[in-house]
């Protein structure tokens, strides 16, 4: 059996991993053979691929990034998208396909499964906000990223007796800002699913420098004030109708210096999240969620997704997982407004 493999969205630490470990147990026990398709369905829309051997996925476990490249091409957005699908498949002699992504990927393959394609899915995203899986590989990473830079800032606020706003990725769901947040010990989370009040944020830093200590507010670029709307880059929307979003840091920081008298900056750590060498955990997960992949389509078990359920690797119709974002709860949320100011 030929076997395509894609990656979608943003780029993520453990993508490597995942490849690697189909290509691995695919080759050496079922016989596949693998074709990888070039920046997501860009590269299946356009013919772009490479061969994927187990040659081609030596020494890729701890690289960052994707071997094969992403994009946010949504097929479906561009007329005659599926039917060209379908074609560059039929014309590779690919038989069933690996999509590795998150919402937007995963949701292009649940429809393309729907409309007779094989394919099986495997979750990527830093966000965590999958629904159907207790976690979703580069998560683990992008959290041990954030909390090393609230660790390091926490001098420089002390230092100089300065609020420190830390703008952390999370479009919908606040899962890096909450994990990072307790973990970093900071003073206030501020995530999407909360909209705050900044008369409230301010009394909060207030109260932080009476105890003779300085502020670290985390927010999530999606979080938004209850009066307010999310504070955007641009109005330009994406294929798949996401606006792109960042400047809620900067926004924070200057109503509460206005407000309060206090100094105050914002730090936002972007990209850099989301790069380089995947941390342990997201390199065994991925490894697992890859394995699983290879064995999925040897099984003909298609239309699924390979997800964490505790320390076991299940799999779960592709609609379930896309069907809702998984997001933070009131408990969750408590358990990090126990530490504020």
């Amino acid at each position: 059996m030929r076997v395509g493999v894609l990656t979608g969205g943003g780029d993520c630490p453990g993508l490597n991993a995942v490849i690697r470990a189909i290509v691995r147990k695919g080759v050496t026990e079922h016989g596949f053979d693998f074709i990888g398709y070039r920046d997501g369905w860009r590269g299946l829309l356009e013919g772009q691929s490479m061969t994927l051997g187990v040659e081609d996925c030596r020494g890729i476990l701890p690289r960052g990034g994707t071997i094969l490249g992403s994009s946010r091409t949504n097929p479906f957005a561009i007329e005659g998208g599926v039917e060209k699908i379908r074609e560059n498949l039929a014309g590779d002699g690919v038989e069933a396909l690996v999509a590795i992504g998150g919402e937007d990927t995963l949701g292009v393959a649940t429809r393309l499964a729907e409309l007779g394609v094989d394919v099986v899915g495997v979750p990527k995203t830093i966000d965590n906000d999958l629904s159907g899986t207790d976690f979703t590989f580069g998560f683990d990473t992008a959290v041990n990223i954030a909390t090393e830079a609230i660790d390091r800032l926490h001098t420089t606020a002390e230092s100089h007796h300065r609020v420190l706003v830390v703008e952390v990725m999370g479009r919908h769901a606040g899962w890096i800002a909450l994990h990072a947040g307790i973990a970093g010990g900071a003073s206030i989370v501020l995530i999407p699913e909360q909209p705050f009040h900044i008369e409230e944020v301010c009394r909060l830093v207030e109260r932080r420098f009476e105890s003779e200590y300085a502020p670290i507010i985390v927010v999530s670029e999606g979080a938004t004030p209850a009066t307010g709307d999310m504070t955007t880059q641009d109005r330009a929307l994406d294929d798949f109708g996401h606006v792109r979003l960042g400047g809620i840091g900067d926004r924070l920081a200057h109503e509460i210096e206005s407000r309060t008298g206090k100094e105050a900056r914002s730090v936002v750590l972007g990209h850099v999240q989301r790069g380089g060498t995947p941390s342990a955990f997201d390199r065994w997960l991925a490894t697992r969620l890859g394995l699983e992949a290879a064995d999925a389509v040897a099984s003909g078990d298609f239309g699924t997704m390979m997800a964490l359920h505790g320390a076991r690797i299940a799999r779960i119709p592709l609609a379930e997982a896309t069907g809702e974002l998984k997001l933070v709860g009131p408990e969750e949320y408590a358990a990090a407004e126990v530490f504020f100011g």
